[in-house]
């Protein structure tokens, strides 16, 4: 039989301009792609610190009083909260320069001029807060979750149930010493408010309750913690 003939192969029209330079990643030669090297950058201290602590924490099991910092306010009411406390920031010390100078040369004019009032603000720190607390005078608390160490305000949530103050646990201390004007805070309390923020304020206070006050018995004999790694699931707990 007669071998059939295959056709001719077009060769491929190769630009000469287009040359190819394949790379050389041998040292002192062409820098090697980028990867991600998490795995194996030496982490500072505190850092491996705070991630065992925070393994610990899910691995043991948490009593109730510290379970109940876990289950902080929803990320959309917290927004609401934040909006309003930012109305009711502490007086900053350029503030209050410029109205104790104004003062003064009002007073060079009438001697008898009074000293204006301050500006309606919130109160923080534990034991502004806590005074405020006992005297019935706080409308609404704010505690922060992250407290180290946590003594400072475990008992706090306690001490709101049994005054029937309004209290609410958010993310974290450094959020309300923005509005505090400082590093970090505590918690927050909220006394007197301008007449036109009172259904605003109502109507957060309704939303906190729901899902603090109302629910207290209920978190307090919820314990917290045992949660397994993902070897431990994987492996069943055997």
């Amino acid at each position: 039989k007669r071998a059939s003939k295959k056709a001719p192969v077009a060769e491929d029209s190769k630009n000469p301009l287009l040359v190819s330079r394949p790379k050389n990643f041998a040292i002192g030669n062409d820098l090697p792609p980028k990867r991600d090297v998490t795995r194996f950058i030496r982490w500072p201290k505190y850092i491996i610190r705070q991630r065992q602590r925070r393994v610990l924490e899910r691995r043991l099991k948490v009593p109730s009083s510290l379970n109940q910092f876990r289950l902080t306010l929803e990320k959309g009411s917290k927004a609401e909260l934040f909006k309003f406390l930012g109305k009711y920031k502490p007086e900053t010390a350029k503030e209050k320069k410029e109205r104790l100078t104004k003062h003064a040369e009002e007073k060079k004019n009438n001697p008898k001029a009074k000293l204006p009032a301050k500006k309606t603000a919130v109160h923080f720190g534990i034991q502004e807060v806590t005074r405020m607390v006992e005297e019935k005078k706080a409308k609404l608390v704010v505690i922060a979750h992250d407290v180290d160490p946590i003594e400072i305000v475990v008992w706090m949530p306690a001490l709101c149930k049994a005054q029937e103050i309004p209290y609410c646990i958010v993310k974290g201390k450094a959020a309300l010493g923005k509005i505090a004007g400082m590093k970090t805070c505590t918690c927050l309390a909220v006394g007197n408010v301008d007449s036109q923020d009172s259904g605003k304020l109502k109507g957060l206070i309704d939303t906190v309750n729901s899902g603090f006050l109302a629910r207290y018995e209920e978190v307090r004999k919820q314990w917290g913690g045992l949660i397994m790694g993902r070897k431990g699931r994987s492996t069943g707990g055997k």
